[in-house]
């Protein structure tokens, strides 16, 4: 049985949905980011920085999502979900991998000062103005990038456009996404996928975000 260590709209949800899309059943164990089950010693013996996802698969447990995409699309390639060495793709999907994690570490950052200080007046506006700039600075280069492609890659959808699944709708509480109509487009294509539709069904409730839009404040 495939096991993945969860928490609601956050990274896990990328492979939750790349689970989905290659037909791979899984358990879900969920996680709460307040309850301090993150930093118990047989969690954090599953993932070293007690961050989700963690994924027990294959006898063997694995953690950080970009690294179980590369896992789960190298032994089973019969999805067609990867791009491998000697694939004239293979340069751009990791590209986009790696990209992916550039984008949700600023995501994080705009998460701890908005969301997780105790103390809201902590909170530096020069950090959440530099933080949301270059957030944005990202999308328009998605934007420019995308084009007139469906998907990430020129090819059609692959497992990378999974790691933007958490990405891009974490993105919509920072950045008005409506002055970005390509990405947009982009994620309504991503929502209009089954199996999108199917893992986002499993994903649990969110609890991190308790408003529509975080501005960014004056300061």
């Amino acid at each position: 049985m495939i096991r993945l260590h969860h928490i609601p709209a956050s990274r896990s949800f990328r492979t939750l949905w790349l689970l989905t899309e290659m037909a791979l059943e899984c358990q879900i164990i969920p996680y709460s980011i307040t309850d301090g089950s993150l930093r118990a010693p047989e969690y954090l013996a599953k993932s070293l920085a007690g961050r989700v996802p963690a994924l027990d698969i294959d006898g063997i447990t694995l953690f950080e999502s970009g690294a179980i995409l590369e896992y789960l699309c190298e032994t089973r390639p019969e999805n067609g979900l990867g791009r491998f060495a000697g694939d004239p793709e293979r340069g751009k999907f990791l590209e986009w991998l790696h990209f992916s994690e550039t984008q949700a570490h600023l995501i994080a950052n705009l998460n701890l000062q908005h969301l997780f200080l105790k103390d809201a007046s902590l909170a530096s506006p020069t950090v959440l103005k530099i933080e949301t700039a270059r957030l944005t600075g990202t999308l328009k280069a998605m934007e420019r990038a995308l084009g007139e492609q469906d998907w990430l890659l020129a090819s059609g959808f692959s497992a990378v456009d999974t790691m933007m699944g958490y990405n891009l709708f974490a993105s919509r509480y920072y950045v008005r996404m409506e002055n970005f109509p390509t990405l947009q487009a982009y994620c309504n294509r991503i929502t209009q996928r089954p199996a999108y539709q199917a893992a986002r069904a499993r994903d649990g409730q969110q609890k991190f975000f308790r408003k529509d839009f975080y501005e960014v404040p004056n300061g």
